[in-house]
């Protein structure tokens, strides 16, 4: 189950985890062995890449105009420009042979490049 919150904005489900890449980012983050009340996955979007915006996925600190999910045993920080370009967006983690690593499946993106990466929305 999946909670949002956050004091200053409306409760909202902003981005989907697979199951597949829960496992991976609880994998990765226990690594971190960092405080996990403040600490957890911020998904954000920057200017950049061959189409425009990219994607930026990192482990982070909470900010106070967060968006927060609690996405199994781990939270996930989302602020509040990126929160638009990522409404709906799906996370997945594609570990097969010819896998990838994380894969973004956003319907908000009217164009990606290549390696999923970055994408347009225009």
């Amino acid at each position: 189950m999946t909670v949002c919150y956050n004091y200053t904005m409306p409760a909202a489900n902003i981005v989907s985890i697979t199951d597949k890449a829960q496992a991976q980012i609880a994998k990765l983050l226990s690594a971190e062995a960092k405080d996990p009340a403040t600490y957890g996955l911020r998904l954000a979007i920057k200017g950049g890449g061959c189409s425009g915006l990219s994607y930026d996925l990192r482990f982070d600190n909470i900010d106070d105009k967060d968006f927060v999910q609690e996405v199994g045993d781990f939270k996930t920080f989302i602020d509040p420009k990126s929160s638009i370009y990522l409404k709906g967006m799906t996370v997945d983690f594609d570990d097969s042979l010819m896998g990838k690593g994380f894969v973004f499946k956003n319907p908000n993106a009217t164009n990606s490049c290549g390696c999923g990466e970055s994408f347009s929305v225009f």
